[in-house]
């Protein structure tokens, strides 16, 4: 009965066992080609946010991560993607950002990448929607949340302040199990990880990266058509001023019949009618001044410290219009920008766009929150320069009382930076 037992199941077992093994080993793959790194780098996909392999074939071909969230998606003809090929910088962007995408995600998601940009640049834009009462929300951080970035980060780990409390905060968002829940729970006692604990990680990262190698193969994406439709709207060469002006008489036009001053298509499909009505008042008791949200901004600028990142960051407006409608508070959204200014440049983050003061400009916001047309120019005239001058290696010092609950509640006047 033995016998006849093995020979049923023997080979099956075997066959399991050379399967299993052989996902265990490293996969090689050749590099990705050009053009589907370009697919990959403005795709928005979800994949390539939480995969390493098509983000550090961008950074080899020289693209910049723009980091940041649904912002990324508004791809008007003057999105930094569009500028970037229309007018042949020595730079292309890498976008990696999504609804839903905070400081918590992005800090997770970004662990293999950020060590490859040693002494590189990167863009930030830093959405004061971010910084409620409860931080990033936990179905959204499932959404996003990386496996494989998250097994390497505890393999690499260095036990400070900064890995015990971004443990802690992942812990909070209640979706982590197995190894990586028992990882968690000694980064976060300041322990070190048991042998099995660190074994089984090896094994989960080595088959989750073959996964992403296999399968990041398979990435397609309909936005290189879109920018490349939205750059034959440009001309074939424009100063800042000239795109300023076609930016303002391409928004007027596309946000006539809404007295938001936003895309028209936007409005009548998210707003018009009974929905607008609901939302007058709305946001008077909203206050993006006391947050968890800084302690874990905080987490990625321990890590562009680390790796001596030179950052632009961007702080986008709410449109005004809109923000007089919903009641939303203008001495709060002033006092939330000189917050986050302050936590930046108090430790030598010295590049920040604050485009906070700008929210009445017209044709300067695609939607209620989002840049678009003149806002995406006035990003440029920044962004620009920021990308293609040398600039000297930056001179970080940061403090730890920026994990602290008592910063996360500290409220600061408008004008302390």
């Amino acid at each position: 009965m033995k016998r006849r037992l093995w020979q049923i199941l023997g080979p099956v077992l075997c066959a399991c066992i050379l399967v299993f093994g052989a996902l265990l080993l490293p996969l090689r793959f050749g590099a990705p080609s050009a053009r589907e790194v370009h697919s990959a780098a403005v795709s928005l996909n979800r994949d390539v946010l939480s995969g390493e392999r098509m983000k550090k074939a961008a950074v080899r071909r020289g693209y910049v991560p723009f980091i940041g969230s649904s912002e990324l998606s508004r791809m008007d003809p003057f999105h930094p993607s569009v500028l970037a090929q229309k007018y042949h910088r020595n730079y292309n962007t890498l976008l990696l950002g999504d609804p839903g995408t905070q400081d918590l995600s992005q800090f997770v998601d970004n662990q293999s990448l950020l060590g490859k940009l040693r002494g590189k640049k990167v863009v930030f834009i830093i959405s004061p929607q971010w910084f409620t009462a409860g931080g990033q929300r936990s179905d959204a951080f499932a959404y996003y949340y990386s496996p494989l970035e998250m097994s390497g980060w505890l393999l690499h780990k260095r036990g400070g302040l900064a890995d015990r409390y971004a443990a802690r905060r992942i812990l909070a968002m209640g979706n982590t199990k197995g190894a990586v829940h028992a990882a968690l729970l000694s980064v976060a006692a300041g322990q070190k990880l048991s042998w099995p604990v660190r074994t089984q990680l090896r094994a989960q990262h080595q088959l989750l990266l073959n996964e992403d190698n296999l399968f990041s193969r398979t990435l397609h994406s309909g936005r290189p058509a879109k920018i490349t439709r939205a750059a034959a709207k440009l001309p074939a060469h424009a100063t800042d001023a000239q795109l300023a002006k076609l930016a303002d008489k391409m928004g007027r036009r596309c946000s006539r019949n809404n007295p938001f001053g936003i895309n028209d298509g936007f409005f009548r499909k998210r707003l018009y009618g009974r929905k607008l009505a609901r939302l007058a008042g709305s946001q008077q008791n909203f206050d993006y001044r006391r947050s968890p949200e800084y302690s874990d901004l905080e987490l990625l600028l321990h890590e562009f410290a680390r790796n001596r990142i030179n950052v632009q960051f961007i702080i986008p407006p709410v449109n005004a219009r809109w923000a007089d409608y919903t009641g939303l508070p203008r001495d709060m959204m002033t006092e939330t920008a000189s917050k986050i200014k302050y936590q930046l440049r108090s430790q030598g983050f010295d590049h920040i766009l604050d485009m906070t003061t700008d929210a009445k400009k017209s044709a300067y916001m695609e939607d209620t929150i989002h840049l678009g047309w003149r806002g995406w120019v006035a990003v440029d005239k920044t962004v620009h320069p920021f990308l293609e001058r040398k600039l000297p290696a930056p001179h970080y010092h940061l403090q730890n009382r920026f994990y602290t609950h008592k910063w996360q509640q500290t409220v600061m006047g408008a004008n302390h930076e």
